[in-house]
């Protein structure tokens, strides 16, 4: 994501080669979604990189491949999951394991769930997001669901997108997100002391921000309670997320003026003609 094309001459210097963008990305938020693990494992040299181009408070919550979530579904999957731990050993503890699972695989599927995070190594931080409703609606499902991540001590992920289907889109990038995102009831409740959470907002800023106060409320009661919440800010295009990132950091600091700041930018140079 830290090489989205709309950031380059705004969030990053637009002569930085791609293999350092992700340290300018650093320099204005400190955690990023890890979306491209989803479609191949990396390489651990570029993983190594990574590593060197954050800081020890950098946190990456890396998807795990589609191979092992999706067609496979959590089973038969050890050769795979070797290869991406390998791959993404040289993050250490800064690595989240983010297993995000299809809407179709629903409360029957759980058994297989529960098999595939006990057998992730112990010292990894692991989150799990979930997108077939009956976790959301039916009770037994949830707390069925609960259970077996509390077992294994691993956070639920919502996918906020409440605010995002309360408007016709208007754009390109809107209609794109509507018929590919799924629509499931806000959840707030927090499983471990480092929640994550994944907010989708609209085209435009004003809703986005309205849409995310209740997520201020929500994140200052969790830091009151000394957890480490992570939040990711998204919009149909993305082309402003880390200055709604900042400015989502910024409201909380308003409830919780103790919260550090986040990393200064380092500057990024006026656009030219050539």
């Amino acid at each position: 994501m830290w090489s989205h094309k709309a950031w380059r001459a705004r969030f990053v210097p637009r002569s930085l080669p791609p293999g350092e963008r992700l340290r300018a990305y650093a320099g204005w938020c400190n955690a990023v979604e890890g979306n491209t693990t989803f479609y191949a494992t990396p390489a651990r040299d570029t993983v190594v990189t990574w590593a060197r181009q954050t800081g020890p408070g950098f946190r990456f919550v890396v998807k795990l491949p589609k191979i092992v979530t999706h067609e496979r579904r959590l089973v038969g999957v050890e050769a795979e999951m070797r290869a991406f731990l390998d791959a993404v050993e040289p993050l250490g503890e800064r690595a989240v394991l983010w297993t995000q699972l299809p809407g179709s695989f629903g409360p029957s599927d759980v058994d297989a769930l529960a098999r595939f995070l006990r057998r992730l190594p112990a010292d990894r931080e692991r989150a799990v997001e979930v997108r077939h409703p009956r976790f959301f609606t039916e009770p037994g499902s949830t707390s069925l669901l609960e259970s077996v991540l509390a077992d294994a001590d691993a956070e639920w992920i919502p996918f906020d997108t409440t605010v995002f289907f309360q408007s016709t889109p208007a754009s390109d990038a809107a209609r794109d997100a509507w018929a590919k995102k799924p629509r499931l009831p806000r959840r707030t409740r927090a499983l471990t002391d480092r929640p994550i959470v994944r907010y989708l907002g609209g085209d435009s800023v004003e809703e986005t921000v309205q849409g995310w106060q209740p997520w201020v409320a929500t994140v200052a009661d969790w830091l009151r309670e000394g957890r480490s919440p992570t939040v990711f800010l998204h919009t149909p295009d993305n082309d402003d997320a880390p200055a709604l990132a900042r400015r989502f950091h910024d409201d909380v600091r308003t409830l919780v003026p103790d919260l550090d700041p986040l990393p200064e930018p380092e500057p990024v140079e006026p656009a030219t003609l050539f």
